[in-house]
C-alpha cells in the first residue's frame, strides 16, 4: 500500500469521524448520488471494501439481500459494528487488501474512496480480483475525489482512467464534478432502460 494500515489505525483512533461522512453536506449528497447511480433496485449479494466507519454501508444495506464490508482498520470496524449491528444482512470483516480478498462471488461491488491509496501494483491486482468477483450480471460502481492525494500513487481521475482499461467491462454511466469523478461498469451491457423493454 501507498498508505501503512497503521496511518487509518490512528485516524480512526484519535477521530469518530475522520472525513467528516455525517458532518458535511458534500459527503452525505455524495452518498444519494452513489444510490441514484445503481441501475437496479436491489441487489442479492454485495462487497463495500474500504468501509470505514459504515456510514455509506447503512445506504447501502437497504438495497442488498446481503453485503459483506470490509476495512484493514481495527479501530475503523468498532465503529462500523457500533452503526451496523441492527442490520442482519450486513458482515464485517479485518481484510488488507488486495492480498485478502473473499472468495465469493457479488452482483454488486462499491469501490469507494479506496484506489489512490493503493500503490500501482496493488491497484492493479486489486482490480483483477474485483473482475473475477462480479456475476454474469454483476457491476462496480467506483468512487474518488478529484483533487489530489498527498502520497496517493493516482488521483482519482487516474483510478477511474486504470478501471476503464484493466475491467474489461462496460462503463454504463459516468458523473463527474469538480470534486468527484463516479464511474459504474457492468457485465450486462443494457441499459436500465432496456432491460425494462422500455427502448
Amino acid at each position: 500500500m501507498t498508505f501503512h494500515i497503521e496511518t487509518f489505525e490512528h485516524l480512526h483512533a484519535e477521530q469518530d469521524d475522520p472525513w467528516g461522512y455525517e458532518r458535511y453536506w458534500y459527503e452525505q449528497r455524495k452518498r444519494q448520488l452513489t444510490l441514484a447511480m445503481l441501475t437496479r433496485p436491489r441487489y442479492t449479494h454485495a462487497f463495500e471494501p474500504g468501509c470505514s466507519i459504515g456510514v455509506l454501508t447503512r445506504a447501502l444495506a437497504e438495497r442488498c439481500d446481503r453485503l459483506l464490508c470490509s476495512d484493514a482498520s481495527e479501530a475503523a470496524l468498532a465503529a462500523a459494528h457500533q452503526r451496523l449491528r441492527d442490520l442482519p444482512n450486513v458482515t464485517l470483516e479485518q481484510q488488507a487488501l488486495p492480498q485478502e480478498w473473499p472468495a465469493a462471488q457479488f452482483d454488486l461491488i462499491v469501490f469507494s474512496e479506496l484506489g489512490y491509496y493503493l500503490d500501482y501494483p496493488a491497484l492493479i491486482e486489486l482490480i483483477g480480483c474485483m473482475r473475477k468477483s462480479l456475476t454474469a450480471d454483476g457491476e462496480l460502481l467506483a468512487c474518488h475525489w478529484r483533487h489530489p492525494i498527498a502520497g496517493g500513487a493516482l488521483d482519482g481521475d487516474g483510478v477511474h482512467a486504470l478501471l476503464d482499461d484493466r475491467l474489461g467491462l462496460t462503463r454504463l454511466a459516468e458523473h463527474r464534478e469538480p470534486d468527484l469523478i463516479m464511474s459504474l461498469w457492468s457485465r450486462d451491457k443494457r441499459s436500465p432502460a432496456r432491460r425494462e423493454g422500455l427502448a
